[in-house]
């Protein structure tokens, strides 16, 4: 099995063991500032890593052996027998001595075996705690390595979304926009010529400008100005169309054509040829909130009538919901007359 180490293991490792090092040695040290000799420094040293000895390597041999190959797989028993065998085989020497009375003819007084089995329980408890750190610690890395994994992989899995949604939506205005233009040339042959050039606007903005995550908001007010503009050639001398467009920060950054889908449908479902017909779209831009609305007759659609295919505003509501979360809100309101559609945005 290939073994991947990567920087930030040798890195993590380089510091854990810097860590004991300092432990073990630090004591050294103070004793040799405080006596001035280097034998008393050594000495020290040795009684120090005698009793550190087992806990540092149970520790070091359980975080990177026993936890991945044992314990993380579920294999309890041989992961308790590995640190038993361990603890045994680095204190065989003292644990056997235990059992050696100085003088065969002299037995040992239970008081003698009560403090040496309670201090040798102490120093199993202590290295029972160093194994429970080590694992924990170990489980604690990786547990949090996969929620790092996790989170990036629904943030790729977002942007993919995201750039799903928006490619299904330039064509969405383009199909609509195409087959107002495909009606005017049969009627005015100049307006329609002005009207393509306009759309050649519409969609280098589209193409060109529109491929981060946020765009000034100058830029989306502009391309929504001649997108209606566009979308009034369907309408007759019957369709009154109003806009407001108020802003306070040029550079204010919005997501790109977030509301064009819901222009698009205030036209599909907003305008008669032979009733009065009204359409309201108004953004306003102030202290970093950002609000859109949309009101317009509402006529209901034949089954004939091909005009849009309904997936402008479920993807606008997905698009809202990625991009902005818990900062939006949607308010919708619709009757037999009025259709209305408010959003207000909070950064």
């Amino acid at each position: 099995m290939k073994i991947n180490i990567q920087r930030k293991d040798t890195l993590l490792f380089l510091m854990q063991l810097s860590m004991v090092a300092a432990i073990v040695l630090l004591p050294s040290l103070a004793a040799l500032l405080a006596s001035g000799h280097l034998s008393t420094a050594v000495t020290t040293f040795k009684m120090v890593w005698s009793n550190l000895q087992t806990p540092c390597l149970l520790y070091f041999a359980n975080f990177y052996l026993f936890w991945p190959w044992l314990f993380a797989k579920k294999r309890y028993g041989w992961f308790a027998l590995a640190n038993i065998l361990m603890f045994v085989f680095l204190n065989f020497g003292l644990i056997w001595m235990s059992r050696q009375s100085p003088n065969p003819n002299v037995q040992m007084p239970a008081i003698a075996w009560i403090a040496f089995s309670s201090a040798m329980l102490v120093y199993f408890l202590l290295n029972c705690a160093v194994v429970a750190f080590a694992c924990g610690l170990r489980h604690f890395l990786k547990n949090r390595q996969i929620k790092k994994m996790l989170e990036e992989e629904r943030h790729k899995n977002t942007e993919a979304e995201l750039a799903w949604l928006k490619n299904q939506i330039n064509p969405h205005f383009l199909f609509n926009t195409l087959n107002n233009i495909s009606s005017l040339t049969q009627i005015d042959p100049d307006a329609a010529q002005d009207a393509i050039a306009q759309l050649s606007d519409l969609l280098r903005y589209a193409i060109y400008k529109t491929d981060t995550t946020m765009v000034p908001i100058q830029g989306e007010v502009e391309f929504m100005r001649n997108y209606i503009e566009l979308m009034k050639l369907r309408c007759n001398e019957k369709t009154a169309v109003t806009t407001k467009f108020q802003i306070e920060n040029p550079q204010y950054q919005m997501a790109p054509l977030i509301f064009i889908s819901l222009i698009e449908n205030a036209f599909k479902h907003g305008v008669s040829s032979n009733k009065p017909s009204t359409i309201d779209i108004s953004l306003i831009q102030q202290d970093g909130q950002m609000i859109f609305e949309s009101k317009n007759t509402n006529y209901a659609k034949s089954d004939t009538d091909r005009s849009g295919s309904g997936i402008g505003l479920e993807n606008t509501r997905r698009r809202l919901e990625l991009i902005y979360h818990d900062h939006y809100v949607w308010q919708q309101q619709a009757n037999p007359n009025i259709y209305q559609v408010k959003i207000i945005i909070q950064k």
